[in-house]
């Protein structure tokens, strides 16, 4: 199913993003997306059988970013299908449910996942969900922390339920990205990069660039 906001189609882009949502059945990847994308709660939830799909036209840095993002099914059973979408990904949001220990205790599980199949260089944001349900917590901030810490990977808790913290994920995980192709960490034109150039890049690439190639092209030096 393709849940896309409108504008997706008419807004011109600087780049675009292939981001995943990783992590055990029932934390609320679902929910984080349909949050992000629409706004609102989704209060019909079932697991997710295969791979489900949104997207959404963001504004980063003063860079117009569309995020693809591929939301996989935590379930055991599905984990060969969702693999194969993990590749080509530069952006990945790593769930667990803070009221469940055994979804936490999964995430080195999924965390090589990620780095085997998709790339090395994924960036990842670990999401402590389901943030208004403190009082059932059985994993705390400081423990999830310091997991985070030591994997490299940043770290919020969020609320699906209530939206807190839900875009500033997506949208930190975009930033990071970008320093990185600012930088020259990532290279949006290395095959499987998971990063493409936006209409706008390209048209930007495609502008001649003055007289200094053609002095190039003439040099037989």
């Amino acid at each position: 199913r393709a849940t896309r906001r409108a504008e997706d189609g008419e807004t011109s882009t600087d780049f675009l993003f292939k981001f995943l949502v990783i992590g055990s059945a029932g934390t609320g990847k679902s929910c984080l997306l349909h949050q992000f994308i629409e706004n609102k709660f989704k209060q019909d939830s079932n697991h997710t059988i295969g791979v489900e799909f949104g997207s959404r036209v963001v504004n980063v840095g003063g860079k117009t970013v569309k995020l693809q993002i591929w939301d996989t099914a935590g379930q055991e059973r599905f984990r060969s299908v969702t693999r194969s979408y993990y590749r080509g990904a530069a952006g990945a949001l790593l769930v667990y449910d803070i009221t469940s220990r055994e979804t936490y205790n999964a995430l080195t599980n999924w965390l090589t996942d990620a780095r085997t199949l998709a790339s090395p260089n994924i960036v990842i944001i670990l999401c402590g969900n389901k943030k208004d349900l403190d009082a059932d917590r059985e994993v705390t901030f400081l423990e999830a922390s310091r997991f985070a810490q030591e994997n490299e990977l940043m770290f919020l808790e969020t609320s699906a339920l209530t939206g807190e913290n839900v875009e500033e994920g997506f949208l930190k995980c975009a930033r990071t990205i970008l320093n990185k192709i600012d930088s020259g960490e990532l290279d949006p034109e290395r095959m499987g990069s998971g990063i493409q150039y936006g209409d706008a890049s390209l048209r930007q690439l495609r502008q001649p660039r003055g007289t200094t190639t053609q002095n190039k092209q003439q040099c037989n030096c």
